[in-house]
């Protein structure tokens, strides 16, 4: 697979002024915006890698706009919670901001949805890519993913796994019906509590984001195997990705970004996507991201785009594979 993060150079994008002028209807003009309080909603619970993400970037761009920027987790429903508020706002100053893949398998997975992604979603700009990590508890004795895969092929059934809802668990089901494997899949409202459940071996294996995993990891309770990325990740240099393991099936690349209205303007829309990655650039905000399991990945609507049709692709590849029908 391409090394997408060793290629990726991102260009500040310019940056016009904003002027101000008196407040009008909800989708205001490019010119107006911001004039009030700009929100950005979020489908995981606080401490997720979105969440710590988007409360890093919300400051930058606060100071950009000299408007406070607010974060509303809205966790739950599989990112149908969260999106239901986004599109009720119907407002160019609540935005969400995501996690692509909590998007990209509605299609596939929820019967009579009320939104379509590709109208109702305007990518405004990418953001980072999540590092997605496979953990273990560590009294499990489990030390790779060639150990996960021969237990649970020796065990049909026995095993369980908790994973965040949309992209992460689609790509779980390709990889257990390429590997020929039975494991129960635990639900969760919310997946960060999963980590402690982990720990304590109530569940065997969790693939989440490495935000929610590390604190625990740390205490030594937890044991991460792999990586979903393409390649080993700096945060992590011991820990192989699924690639390097022998399990391709299992990889993606976590896509966090932010989306707008579709009553949003074209010019605002790239003029917060220029802010976005103008603010992302921000040395403090890499070093930072890259201490909770993240990785800088700045671009523009046209990449943040592309990115998500790559991975659309993606899904249903593996929705076919795994019998799946768009709903």
């Amino acid at each position: 697979m391409p090394n997408d993060f060793s290629r990726r150079q991102f260009t500040a994008l310019g940056l016009g002024g904003l002027a101000s002028a008196a407040p009008g209807a909800r989708a205001q003009t490019p010119q107006a915006w911001p004039q009030r309080t700009v929100k950005f909603i979020i489908p995981f619970g606080a401490g997720a890698g979105a969440d710590i993400g988007a409360r890093l970037i919300a400051d930058k761009l606060g100071q950009r706009w000299n408007r406070s920027v607010i974060v509303e987790n809205r966790p739950g429903g599989d990112g149908i919670v969260a999106v239901s508020a986004f599109m009720n706002a119907n407002d160019d100053h609540i935005l969400m901001f995501a996690a692509a893949g909590s998007f990209t398998v509605h299609p596939y997975q929820i019967e009579n949805l009320r939104y379509v992604f590709e109208r109702d979603l305007l990518p405004i700009a990418r953001y980072s890519s999540t590092i997605i990590a496979v953990a273990v508890p560590e009294a499990s004795g489990v030390k790779s993913m060639k150990d996960l895969v021969e237990r649970a092929r020796a065990n049909p059934g026995k095993l369980n796994a908790a994973l965040v809802p949309g992209l992460t668990e689609l790509i779980w089901d390709g990889f257990v019906k390429t590997e020929g494997l039975e494991v129960t899949k635990v639900p969760y409202k919310d997946i960060v509590p999963a980590a402690g459940d982990l720990a304590e071996s109530r569940i065997d294996v969790l693939v989440a984001s490495y935000a929610i995993i590390r604190p625990i990891g740390e205490t030594g309770k937890i044991r991460t195997i792999a990586v979903t990325s393409p390649e080993r990740v700096p945060i992590l240099p011991e820990v192989p990705s699924v690639f390097e393991a022998g399990y391709p099936s299992l990889g993606f690349d976590g896509l966090v970004g932010l989306f707008g209205p579709k009553i949003m303007p074209a010019e605002l829309r790239g003029r917060i996507g220029a802010d976005v990655v103008a603010a992302a650039l921000d040395p403090v905000i890499g070093q930072r991201l890259a201490t909770t399991g993240q990785l800088i990945n700045p671009g523009g609507a046209a990449e943040f785009e592309a990115s998500i049709k790559k991975q659309m692709d993606q899904v249903a590849r593996v929705a076919k594979q795994t019998g799946m029908e768009r709903k």
